[in-house]
């Protein structure tokens, strides 16, 4: 690994971590040559499989569009950054494993609604609002009914 300060190719070890994702590993290092310490991320690269829109088109999983509407669904919720990190982590799991080379958009918000439903009711409602389209007042009724029966 070259030195960001010196450009020097010969740096060392000097510590290693599995990061708290348990999906990376973060090395502490030291440059042989000015001395100065930084650290670097190792991470897996995974294939995740294509995204079906609703109309057919296909599009890469993009985790920037997933996070914007977790974070549109948790607005003003008391939800830590790290529990979206963990939902998404989750979800892009559930991806890997289920080997397919292409999954259904359908899918992926059914996967979103599945861990929203267990981390808060309230951002659960929200993001089902959205995902599926409510067209009136009867469908809110509905999902939260579910809710209140499963209780």
């Amino acid at each position: 690994m070259k030195c960001p300060f010196c450009g020097n190719k010969e740096t060392q070890v000097i510590d290693t971590r599995t990061a708290i994702d348990a999906f990376s590993i973060r090395r502490r290092r030291q440059c042989g040559q000015c001395g100065r310490r930084f650290s670097t991320e190792e991470k897996a690269e995974f294939q995740l499989p294509v995204i079906v829109k609703k109309h057919g088109e296909r599009e890469v999983f993009d985790e920037s569009k997933l996070r914007r509407g977790l974070k549109n669904a948790l607005r003003k919720r008391p939800i830590s950054a790290e529990q979206v990190d963990n939902i998404i982590d989750l979800v892009k799991q559930s991806l890997l494993l289920s080997e397919e080379k292409e999954i259904s958009s359908q899918k992926v918000g059914e996967l979103v609604m599945l861990h929203l439903r267990r981390l808060d009711q309230v951002a659960y409602v929200r993001f089902a609002s959205v995902y599926e389209r409510f067209n009136d007042v009867a469908e809110f009724t509905r999902i939260i009914a579910d809710l209140s029966d499963e209780e």
